[in-house]
């Protein structure tokens, strides 16, 4: 395993929660990007297609298994997550092309706000930030909101989450945890 030295010599991963795609949603999403036609920006690898729950930045590579343990003792949302990504929005500040759901669903809400509170004893919390549910993409994005020939219409029904490590433009799943209980 590559790790990379923080200044002070301790190896880090760059770690964030998100629910994953399936591999028949990734390829649907990015046949309807291709109808875009964008010409800005840098696609995202249908690959790392993702519904991003929490970013935890570099952390220390010792604490993971903290991080797991901690996420082991969460309640999970009562009802089966459903996330309708129906919005196409271009983030100008973060230079983001994006798929949002207009409605997004109180369990993902509730979902987030416990991984904020299971990561807060470990000194992980953040900036704090109001949460917007979204899949990127593009990133580098800097033009306006593409006109798309078919509206999107993506519906997600996440069986579990994951922790990535984000590591030369991949995401490595380290763990996963089930949300039909």
């Amino acid at each position: 395993m590559v790790q990379d030295p923080r200044p002070s010599g301790a190896p880090f991963k760059r770690l964030f929660f998100a629910l994953p795609v399936s591999d028949q949603q990734c390829r649907a999403l990015a046949q309807w990007r291709r109808g875009l036609n964008l010409r800005s920006g840098k696609p995202v690898p249908a690959e790392n297609f993702h519904v991003t729950l929490l970013f935890l930045g570099d952390v220390d590579a010792e604490q993971v298994p903290a991080i797991c343990a901690a996420v082991d003792q969460l309640r999970l949302p009562d009802a089966p997550l459903r996330l309708v990504l129906n919005r196409l929005q271009a983030w100008s500040r973060a230079g983001g092309l994006v798929l949002e759901p207009e409605q997004p669903p109180a369990g993902l809400r509730q979902l987030v706000y416990a991984l904020q509170q299971a990561v807060l004893p470990l000194g992980l919390e953040g900036k704090p930030r109001e949460y917007r549910p979204h899949l990127t993409l593009s990133r580098d994005y800097r033009a306006q909101v593409p006109e798309a020939r078919q509206a999107p219409e993506f519906f997600l029904a996440p069986r579990h989450f994951v922790l990535y490590e984000s590591r030369k433009e991949r995401y490595w799943p380290l763990a996963r945890w089930a949300l039909d209980q």
